[in-house]
């Protein structure tokens, strides 16, 4: 198959553009003005909405990972913009080209969150479930209704709704992990807010099985069938890397540090389930949190 991948140079696009390779396919990258280019790849620039729609043809499936760093700044106003703009507008972009093409893709993949479901304490989460209504709830349901408007074309689409992705290679679990290797590691809040995780791995193996199983639409959880407590996660990270967790963070504390993020990254409570990608049979290479950062650990080291 040929795949077109949009934000391959993150952590996810570089890990399946990587894998997708080795099981043979054809894989390129959107790639904006500017950047190095290789064969293959399409050029786009989402800001003035431009897209290279010829380069597109023949495209069997498209992922689109495009996104600004959630956690990567202070939340102004103009950062917020730039969330939504990077994610909402960028799809909007995306879906529109792939309605001009003359052959469309079979299948289109797009990011989002558990984010979407805003901070909801105890409750089970599945795909059915409502969305909330704080800034990220509403910036993940914009951006899967840009990206659901591929199926009006008759393209199957897949949503992805990401928990935090656990990775050696990088990403939000090296900033989680830093206090405690240096031993003032500690809970956040209460620490009973509830932490929906998935490993890189499987996120990677996810996406070979939505490839492959056409009756798979709409949205998806991808996360891993056992959250965990913020505390919970605490207890584990510490024991793995022979640390303390004797210095917890209060809530007072990170709002003063980090504004509303702190409330919205941090403190809110998403216990997500992944009932369709159970539902159709797939089994996660990591199930299990301690067993998930042991992996991490062993590889990274």
């Amino acid at each position: 198959m040929k795949i077109l991948i949009s934000g391959a140079s993150g952590l996810v696009g570089e890990a399946l553009s990587r894998e997708l390779a080795k099981d043979g396919h054809t894989v390129a990258r959107f790639v904006r003005p500017g950047r190095a280019a290789s064969a293959g790849d399409v050029q786009w620039d989402p800001m003035t909405a431009h897209a290279d729609v010829p380069a597109r043809e023949g495209a069997d499936v498209v992922v689109n990972l495009n996104g600004a760093g959630i956690g990567d700044a202070r939340w102004t106003p103009a950062r917020k913009s730039v969330l939504r703009s990077s994610r909402i507008d960028s799809t909007r972009v995306l879906v529109d080209a792939l309605a001009q093409m003359r052959r469309k893709p079979l299948l289109f993949i797009s990011a989002s969150a558990t984010g979407y479901y805003g901070n909801r304490g105890d409750e089970i989460l599945t795909e059915s479930s409502e969305g909330g209504f704080d800034f990220l709830a509403l910036l993940a349901r914009d951006w899967e209704a840009e990206a659901m408007r591929a199926a009006t074309c008759g393209i199957r689409t897949v949503i992805l709704r990401f928990g935090v992705v656990l990775s050696a290679e990088g990403g939000a679990l090296a900033r989680m992990l830093t206090p405690f290797r240096f031993g003032v590691g500690g809970r956040l809040g209460s620490g009973l807010q509830w932490m929906s995780w998935i490993a890189l791995e499987d996120v990677v193996e996810v996406v070979r099985a939505v490839i492959a199983n056409e009756r798979i639409s709409g949205p998806l959880n991808l996360v891993a069938p056992n959250p965990v407590r913020n505390s919970e996660f605490t207890r584990i990270a510490a024991s793995l890397l022979h640390r303390p967790a004797m210095f917890p963070a209060p809530a007072f504390a990170l709002r003063i540090a980090l504004g509303g993020m702190a409330d919205l990254l941090l403190l809110a409570s998403q216990r997500a389930l992944p009932e369709k990608l159970i539902a159709a049979g797939y089994s996660f290479r990591f199930a299990n949190l301690e067993a998930a950062l042991r992996g991490i650990l062993n590889r990274a080291s």
